[in-house]
């Protein structure tokens, strides 16, 4: 069973979102848990787009 597929544009905006969470003291788990996808699709997205 194949799992949600995000849009390159979404990806883009979570990734900022965590950044900001980030900024704001949050840790990555914290930040990934709160945009809703794992901490394991976090990683695997690219972070230099």
């Amino acid at each position: 069973m194949a799992g949600k597929r995000e849009k390159p544009e979404d990806i883009v905006l979570k990734l900022r979102q965590v950044e900001v969470l980030q900024g704001q003291g949050k840790s990555v788990q914290e930040a990934v848990r709160q945009i809703g996808v794992t901490v394991q699709t976090y990683y695997r997205w690219p972070t230099s787009a």
